[in-house]
């Protein structure tokens, strides 16, 4: 029996992500609209994320769609790295404008006038705000969810008096991320700086977790950039320091994006469909009623009885007594990545038990009612650890340390190929220069991911030419 998700990974993708009724395709080219389930996964990230700004004292605020073009003639970089993304509003009926209007990409410029406006004084700073916006960036190539020309993020923005109060949040809004990742969405990650090429255009330093796929392609899964002062001299952001003198801010900027919804299908479904994690899963459990049900209305009011008590402990549940069979419902469910699913008969009626079966096992197994609660609330915790677990032991089985030259890298891929393995994650040794990066994407097709802040071992030679290494850099395929 072919196994759709060995054998095409992007075509399983889709193919799962529709089946579970988390989007459709929208009209406007590149773009997806969210269903119910597709968008409650985003509330749900948005919801971890707002509890990290609280616990900051970081507050929300929101920014126009509309950039005035001026404003990105201001960070030559800036607009350079954005340029050929960028979509251009330049006329208004039949009127046109007198200065064309970017659709947003991100947010520096515009936030960059408006700190310039608000910052005065020391005793303004830090200045630390979030934005939840759309933004847009006229993408070549599109897949759902990883990389579309609309998607949602966050943006938070910050400005501070010096550059280690800027880098201590740039580092602690990474090491949020990596939390967020593995604790909430149980997607290990590796961790480190960009290389120049890779890093945000105008930051001084790009910081970035990165997530392996099943496929073992890399995902840039969130990134926190520290911006030195390079917006704050476009943009004229100074303050009144406490000698008296006027000096020019460091800032921030950092953002998660929907393309983490793309990398918790990718990491954690199957060929049944989606597998989440159970803090995330828009039902935890799903209530199915089974044999002559309709013939014995106590099983759907005990369902029912059940369905408000779950409720109560604040377990996301449904019931489904639809007029489908039950293989039917099982099967749209495990589709839908629901968390537990719980079946109940005329004979569980009479044991007063519920037979449970867990997503990401195989096993069915008997609770009776009254143990229900605690076993599904340590279930779902065994879950969460055990999807994280599991991911990680295939991500490490996916590294690859001992390739010391490009020939090396050309063998592994080619094996690979032949053994429809992936050619995952690849330590190399790098000597710096743009040049060796380039020579590495154009003959493998693998870029630069991050210069991981601890390596599991230290490369002495440059990959492509034999020189000294000065850094150790993953590299990988990526979306």
């Amino acid at each position: 029996m072919t196994n759709l998700q060995t054998e095409d990974f992007s075509k399983w993708y889709l193919q799962t992500i529709q089946q579970a009724e988390l989007m459709s395709y929208s009209e406007v080219r590149g773009c997806i609209v969210f269903r119910p389930d597709g968008f409650e996964l985003w509330e749900r990230i948005q919801q971890e994320v707002n509890r990290y700004l609280q616990s900051e004292d970081i507050r929300n605020v929101y920014f126009p769609m509309l950039i005035p073009k001026s404003y990105f003639m201001k960070e030559a970089e800036h607009v350079e790295g954005f340029a050929p993304e960028l979509p251009w509003v330049t006329e208004v009926g039949n009127e046109k404008l007198e200065e064309p209007y970017a659709l947003r990409p991100t947010s520096e410029t515009m936030i960059g006038q408006s700190f310039h406006e608000w910052i005065k004084s020391y005793r303004d700073l830090p200045y630390e705000i979030n934005q939840w916006a759309n933004v847009f960036r006229w993408e070549k190539k599109t897949l759902p969810f990883l990389r579309t020309s609309e998607f949602l993020w966050h943006e938070g923005h910050t400005a501070h008096a010096n550059e280690a109060d800027a880098r201590k949040r740039t580092l602690h809004v990474l090491n949020f991320y990596v939390e967020l990742l593995e604790k909430f969405l149980a997607i290990p990650v590796y961790v480190g700086k960009k290389t120049p090429s890779e890093r945000f255009a105008g930051a001084v330093d790009t910081y970035s977790v990165e997530a392996m796929m099943q496929d073992g392609k890399a995902v840039q899964a969130g990134t926190s950039h520290y911006l030195g002062t390079k917006f704050a001299e476009a943009f004229d952001i100074r303050f009144l320091n406490q000698k008296n003198q006027h000096t020019l801010v460091h800032t921030t900027s950092w953002a998660v994006s929907t393309r983490l919804i793309g990398s918790l299908i990718m990491v954690h479904g199957d060929e049944q469909g989606l597998v989440l994690p159970p803090k995330i899963a828009p039902t935890q459990v799903i209530l199915i009623p089974v044999g002559p049900y309709k013939k014995e209305p106590k099983i759907l009011t005990k369902l029912n009885e059940l369905k408000e008590q779950l409720k109560t402990v604040g377990i996301r549940v449904r019931l489904d007594d639809s007029d489908n069979t039950a293989g039917f419902k099982f099967n749209k469910w495990e589709q839908k990545g629901a968390v537990v699913q719980l079946e109940l008969g005329p004979r569980d009626l009479v044991k007063n038990s519920i037979t449970l079966k867990m997503r990401d096992l195989t096993e069915k197994e008997t609770v009776s009612l009254e143990q229900l609660v605690p076993t599904i609330e340590k279930y779902m915790n065994d879950m969460q650890q055990r999807l994280l677990e599991k991911a990680r032991q295939r991500a490490t089985s996916n590294e690859y340390t001992n390739i010391q030259t490009l020939q090396e890298l050309k063998d592994h891929i080619k094996n690979c190929r032949e053994t429809k393995k992936t050619p995952g994650f690849v330590l190399i040794g790098w000597d710096g220069s743009t040049e060796t990066e380039a020579i590495i994407k154009a003959e493998t097709g693998f870029t630069t991911r991050i210069i991981p802040f601890q390596a599991p071992v230290e490369k002495e030679f440059d990959l492509v030419s034999g020189k000294p290494a000065k850094y150790t850099v993953w590299i990988a395929r990526a979306y």
